[in-house]
Formats: structure tokens, sequence, C-alpha cells
């Protein structure tokens, strides 16, 4: 039987690929659900090319557009609201969570309470609220797939481990197109320079995440809340290849990587199809054409983003949902070159410093503080 699957933020960069997937192997999926937040002309190009059952798009002007525009029979719905009221009364097969930031958080509970299976793409969701999401997971039995390449090649290492014989759980970073800048050299880069990855091809603000750290601070927290480990086992290692894409450390040291191009099509592909592993049009490994890996200690005397992203997993509480918001603000301010990149760290510890910690959040204390950060930090720029 064909999968049924919803893909959440289906004109992004993840989102793209996953549509390409599905394309590729018409006899193993059918598309159900695609949403995107504004960007009205490509999703209007998808429904018309896939059929979906339904189109969710936030932007009211979007919305209008396409359902002025549509053709064929998809049922084109709008707002937040919608979409998680469909992945509650519908049967997906899986989910897959596409979307960016803190956005992703209620479509993922809605397709937690309802049992679905989840590929998760998305950081923000873990976080902000990592927390009630494990809660809501043991409630429900759902289950989360991960989707980003590093959390992926853990989950796999991890198969038919037991998760407390591990004695560290090691993330590659790529480091980004600043690996190796002192501060002051930071100080000067510009908004090209930084979304020039090089390595990854994503979308722009993974990529400003990436060229800051933060988007490892991130997976450091994801990793915490997806494999319920401490976080004094949990480790990065700069490795400019990006070829290996993470290490588990066992108790024996015996270690086991998951190897494999730069491309976020393997990681997609192994969500869709769990737990079948399935021949895939991914490109292959040619080890003696890379020739050699190297690895080295990230800088987090430079790379401050990381420091933020250990206190979040000490502290606990609404402390990543400040550290998500607070960056959210602080990279859309450098896009719009509001700012240097220096100052998106100084925004994120003010941030940090000034909005109350909260011990043990509630889903709406979460969303109150979320808008209270947004509201802070771009009182700052």
């Amino acid at each position: 039987m064909k999968k049924r699957i919803a893909i959440l933020g289906s004109t992004g960069s993840i989102g793209t690929q996953a549509l390409k997937i599905v394309k590729e192997f018409p006899d193993k999926f059918e598309l159900n659900l695609i949403s995107a937040n504004s960007n009205d002309k490509l999703l209007l190009k998808q429904a018309v090319e896939f059929q979906p059952n339904d189109v969710v798009i936030n932007s009211e002007e979007g919305y209008k557009n396409i359902k002025k525009n549509i053709r064929g029979n998809p049922s084109i719905h709008h707002g937040a609201g919608s979409l998680c009221q469909l992945i509650e009364n519908n049967n997906y097969d899986v989910v897959l969570i596409a979307i960016v930031g803190f956005a992703a958080l209620l479509p993922t509970i809605s397709a937690i309470k309802s049992n679905k299976k989840i590929a998760l793409a998305n950081k923000e969701t873990l976080v902000v609220g990592g927390e009630i999401i494990s809660s809501l997971l043991k409630k429900y039995k759902s289950t989360i797939i991960p989707v980003d390449s590093e959390h992926s090649a853990i989950f796999q290492c991890l198969q038919g481990e037991d998760i407390n014989r591990v004695e560290n759980i090691i993330l590659t970073a790529s480091g980004g197109p600043f690996r190796g800048f002192d501060l002051e050299r930071l100080g000067s880069v510009s908004k090209k320079e930084a979304l020039n990855h090089p390595n990854w091809s994503m979308g722009n603000k993974i990529t400003i995440d990436s060229a800051t750290l933060m988007n490892k601070g991130f997976e450091l927290i994801e990793t915490k809340w997806l494999f319920d480990v401490p976080f004094n086992k949990i480790k990065v290692l700069v490795h400019p290849e990006s070829i290996i894409h993470s290490l588990v450390e066992f108790i024996d040291h015996s270690v086991i990587a998951q190897l494999g191009q730069p491309s976020m099509y393997i990681p997609i592909f192994y969500a869709l199809n769990h737990p079948v592993r399935n021949k895939s049009y991914a490109p292959k490994l040619n080890l003696t054409e890379i020739g050699s890996l190297n690895f080295e200690e990230p800088n987090k005397n430079v790379f401050k983003h990381l420091n933020f992203a250990y206190e979040a997993i000490k502290a606990g509480g609404s402390y990543g949902c400040v550290l998500n918001a607070a960056n959210e603000v602080a990279v859309d301010s450098f896009l719009r070159e509001k700012i240097n990149f220096l100052e998106m760290a100084s925004i994120i510890e003010k941030s940090l410093e000034k909005i109350t910690f909260v011990k043990n959040p509630t889903l709406e204390d979460l969303l109150e503080i979320d808008l209270k950060t947004r509201v802070f930090a771009r009182s700052i720029i």
C-alpha cells in the first residue's frame, strides 16, 4: 500500500526535496496535504502538479490568490488553525514537519495527539517545548523519526542498541563559512558571505544559524530530548567535509558513525520509508575521491551561540523558548541588514537576561514568553 504523506512546509528546502522523492516513487507515496507560510506562487504550482487533497497557506493574500487560480480538486485552506484541524482529522501515515521556526510547535502537537508518525525536520519545536513534546509522545504513544542529518545519523547508529550503553553522542558541524575566523573578522562579514555555506544548500534562516553555529546549538538541545541523554554526554566536533553526520560512542569505546554525501535526500528518504530501507536515487559516497576526513574542536569563545545552547540544556524550563525567539528576531534582522553578524549574539544574550525564567512552563506560558521575547528583541534593534 502507498503511504499517505502530509508535507508541512512544502515550499522550503526540505519540503521541495520531499516532493521530489514523492514524484520519483509514485508506487510508494500518495501526497495528501501540502502547506506553506506565504509562498503562494510555488504552493499553487505544487498543488496543480501533485493534486493533494488539501492545501494550506498562512498568508491571507496567498490564500485568495491560490483560491482564484487553482485547477483540479485540492481543497484550499487558510491559517494555522485549519492546518492543525486537518492533521487531527485525517489518516496520514507520515506527517513531515518541515516548517521553519516556532510556527511548527502547534502542528507537531496536533500530530502527536492524533497518534501520527512524525518525520521531524524542524529544530525549534524541541528547543522551545522539548519537555512538553516528550511528555505528549509518551502519553499518546506517537513516534518521531528525526530528519535532521545529524539526528537521523544518531537514530540509525542506535538501531538495536541500548541507550544506557552510550558513553557519548558526537554531533558533527561543518563549521560554516566562517570556520577559523576570530571575533574581529566576524564583525565585518556580510550577509552574502554568511549565506555562502561551503557544503549545504539550505534556506536562508538555517544557513545563517549554521554560520553562527546556532544550528548546532539547537541540535544539541534536540539530541537531549530525542534520545533522552544528559547534556554532558553530548559533544560537538567540527568536521569540515560534512561526510560523517554524527557518531555514537558506547561504553566499550566502540564508535559507530553514519556517513553519506552532504545531501538531505538520504535522511528525508529514510524517514519517509522507515522502518524499511528502500533503494533510492541519492548520490553515492566515494571515499577515495574524498581522500581524508578532518576534525577539530569548535571555538566557543568566538561562536557564543553554542554556549547559549548548553545553558539551555542545563537550565531547562523557558530558557529554550527565549533563546529561539530572540534568535529568530536576530537572524531576521541580520538578513534585513539592520544589524551586523556579532550583534545577533548580543540580542540573544540581552533577551535571556531580561525575560523572566519559568521553571515548568505550560504551552500557554511558552506562547506568551515567545511573544514577549520577540517584542523585547525588536525593541533592542
